[in-house]
């Protein structure tokens, strides 16, 4: 079965960074398009990013375009996701995803 683990969340003050990290397993990591998604208090999942399995296309969710970057390393089976400029409304539970399978998420909450 697909494996995902994400790591690197926490609690950062606004303005700050954090940089996600998820690894893959059990499946052919270099093939497949990845994502990541993000669930905030009460409210539905939200897509976030994705990139293509060679990493040389990526997509942005207007909430995050020039304040967020994903990105891959195949040789590791490693998917990334730098956090810059956080905002409160980032806080949620972030999660990389393969299609439809997440991983367990990792908590990400923007706080003074």
């Amino acid at each position: 079965q697909v494996q995902l683990v994400e790591s690197g969340g926490g609690l950062v003050q606004p303005g700050g960074s954090l940089r996600l990290s998820c690894a893959a397993s059990r499946f052919p990591f270099s093939s497949y398009t990845m994502k990541w998604v993000r669930q905030a208090p009460g409210k539905g999942l939200e897509w976030v990013s994705d990139i293509s399995s060679s990493g040389g296309r990526t997509r942005y969710a207007d909430s995050v375009k020039g304040r967020f970057t994903i990105s891959r390393d195949n040789a590791k089976n490693t998917l990334y996701l730098q956090m810059n400029s956080l905002k409160p409304e980032d806080t949620a539970v972030y999660y990389c995803a393969k299609d439809v399978v997440r991983g367990q998420g990792t908590q990400v909450t923007v706080s003074s």
